[in-house]
């Protein structure tokens, strides 16, 4: 059974050796690369990349370029992803994690818009016309 992030971050804070807490969680530690992840997200989620890429607005050679591992993605296109596998904010949240990427912070106004659109199950294109709309920079510029 694998333990939560919070219960793992408060072994890790109050436990005395470092060692004992490493061995014990080591399966729960994530030690693939992002075009792993998002290649396990698709098995997970029954899809096939080139459906992700589409629902997610990205150019089809250069998001294939994200799962094969060719390209890494950066912040905006991993938001781009998180639409288009239908990710809720927790899991938004972890794919940003896992990749080394900030996590949507809601006092920064376009990642409060970010937040909302993706809790609303709305569409990249929507998240798209509210940025725009509020004078923020859109996904990918």
């Amino acid at each position: 059974m694998s333990i939560t992030t919070n219960s793992l971050l408060n072994k890790l804070v109050k436990g005395k050796h470092l060692d004992t807490v490493l061995d014990k969680y080591e399966d729960d530690f994530y030690d693939g690369t992002i075009s792993d992840y998002l290649n396990q997200l698709c098995n997970e989620r029954n899809l096939v990349p080139e459906h992700v890429i589409l629902k997610a607005q990205i150019e089809r050679t250069y998001g294939h370029q994200f799962f094969n591992g060719t390209r890494t993605p950066s912040r905006d296109k991993l938001i781009q992803l998180a639409f288009g596998f239908g990710l809720s904010l927790d899991e938004t949240q972890k794919l940003l994690e896992i990749s080394g990427k900030s996590i949507l912070y809601p006092k920064i106004k376009r990642d409060a818009i970010c937040i909302y659109a993706i809790s609303h199950q709305m569409s990249v294109m929507e998240l798209q016309d509210m940025l725009d709309s509020n004078g923020l920079p859109i996904l990918g510029t």
